[in-house]
C-alpha cells in the first residue's frame, strides 16, 4: 500500500516547502532592516553598502527664466510701452469709422480754409488790392491749417486715448498692473505721434496738390516748429486728462473744447495784432502764438526769428512743467479718494 507524499511535487517546479526560507535583505521585495541604508536610483549606481555611487553624467544647468514679467527692467518697460501703443492701434484698426477723425476732418479743413483763402485773395485783387494779396492770404490760411493739425491731432489723440480706458471701464485694470504712469503715457504718446504723422501728411499732400502750397519750403526750421507744436499738444492733453480724472466724465468736453479757446488767441490764421486790444496780452503769453509767428516767417522765405523761437521754447517748457505738476496732483487725489470707482 502506498501513501501520498506529505509534500507533493508540483508539475511546474520542485518541491515547495511549507515554511518560507529566511529572506535576504538584498532580495527584491524584502523589507529594509532598521539599520540598513535605503538605496535609491537605477540599478548599478550603488555599492554594496547602499550608498549612491558617483554619477558619471554631468547635470545640465537650469533653463533661464522666460516671459515678459522676468525680463530686465528696461526691456520690460519698453515691452509695456509698446503694448499700450499696440492696444490703441488695434482699437483704431478694428473700428474703421475712427479714421474719420484721422483723415476726413483734416482734409475737410484743408479744403475749407484753402478755398476761403483763395476766394478772398482773388476778390481783393479784383477790387484793386496789391498783386501779392493772393500769396499772402493763402500762406496764412494753408500754412496755419497744416501747422494747426500738428498740435490739434496730438492733443486729441492723446486725450481720447485715455478716454478709451474710461469708456471700456479699464482704469481699474490698469491700476492693478505693474505698469508705471509714465509708461502708459509714453505708449499713448507714441500712438498719438503716429496718428498725427498720418493726419499731417494727408493735409500737406492735399495742400500741395490742390493749392500748390509746399510746407517743405519752411526748410530746416520746420523741425523746431513741429517739435514745439507737438509738445504744446501733449501739454494740453495731460492737463485735460488730469481734469477728467479729478472731475469725472463731465470734464470730457474739454478734450474737444480746450484748443478751441487756444486757436483764436494764437493767431493761427492771422496776426495777433488784429485781435482786440484786451486780448493781445493774453495771446502774447501763449507759446503757440510765437510758434505760429515763426512758421509764417519761414513760409514767407525769411530767416528764423530767434526771439520768437526762444520765447516759444521757454513757454513750452513752462507749460509742460505746469501740466505734469497738475496731472500728478490730480492723479494723487484720484487714488487717495478712491475715485476709480467711477469707472469700475
Amino acid at each position: 500500500m502506498t501513501f501520498p507524499d506529505s509534500h507533493p511535487q508540483s508539475s511546474d517546479g520542485p518541491l515547495q516547502s511549507p515554511v518560507a526560507p529566511p529572506r535576504n535583505s538584498d532580495s527584491p521585495g524584502a523589507p529594509a532592516s532598521p539599520g540598513a541604508a535605503t538605496a535609491s536610483g537605477p540599478p548599478g549606481t550603488h555599492g554594496t553598502t547602499g550608498a549612491p555611487a558617483a554619477s558619471t553624467s554631468t547635470a545640465l544647468p537650469p533653463a533661464p527664466p522666460e516671459g515678459p514679467a522676468l525680463r530686465p527692467p528696461v526691456q520690460a518697460s519698453l515691452h509695456r510701452t509698446l503694448a499700450v501703443a499696440r492696444r490703441h492701434w488695434l482699437v483704431l484698426k478694428r473700428s474703421p469709422h475712427r479714421f474719420f477723425d484721422v483723415l476726413v476732418w483734416p482734409l475737410v479743413d484743408t479744403l475749407l480754409y484753402g478755398s476761403i483763402g483763395l476766394f478772398a485773395a482773388k476778390a481783393a485783387e479784383a477790387a484793386g488790392g496789391a498783386p501779392g494779396t493772393t500769396a499772402t492770404v493763402t500762406l496764412y490760411l494753408l500754412g496755419g491749417t497744416v501747422l494747426w493739425h500738428l498740435v490739434h491731432q496730438t492733443q486729441i489723440s492723446l486725450a481720447t486715448g485715455f478716454l478709451e480706458e474710461t469708456w471700456s471701464r479699464n482704469i481699474l485694470g490698469l491700476l492693478a498692473t505693474p505698469m508705471r504712469d509714465w509708461e502708459y503715457l509714453a505708449g499713448v504718446g507714441l500712438f498719438a505721434l503716429a496718428r498725427t504723422a498720418a493726419s499731417t501728411l494727408a493735409v500737406a499732400v492735399l495742400a500741395y496738390a490742390a493749392y500748390a502750397f509746399d510746407v517743405t519750403t519752411l526748410g530746416i526750421g520746420l523741425i523746431p516748429v513741429a517739435a514745439l507744436l507737438l509738445a504744446c499738444g501733449w501739454a494740453v492733453a495731460l492737463l485735460v486728462v488730469g481734469l477728467v480724472l479729478r472731475y469725472g466724465s463731465g470734464a470730457e468736453a474739454l478734450v474737444w473744447g480746450a484748443l478751441s479757446v487756444v486757436m483764436p488767441l494764437s493767431g493761427v490764421f492771422y496776426p495777433v495784432s488784429t485781435l482786440p486790444a484786451a486780448l493781445r496780452p493774453v495771446a502774447e503769453v501763449l507759446p503757440t502764438t510765437h510758434v505760429f509767428a515763426v512758421g509764417r516767417e519761414l513760409a514767407a522765405g525769411n530767416g528764423i526769428p530767434w526771439r520768437d523761437l526762444g520765447v516759444a521754447t521757454a513757454g513750452t517748457v513752462v507749460l509742460i512743467a505746469l501740466s505734469l505738476f497738475a496731472l500728478s496732483r490730480m492723479l494723487r487725489t484720484f487714488r487717495r479718494r478712491g475715485l476709480v470707482t467711477r469707472y469700475s
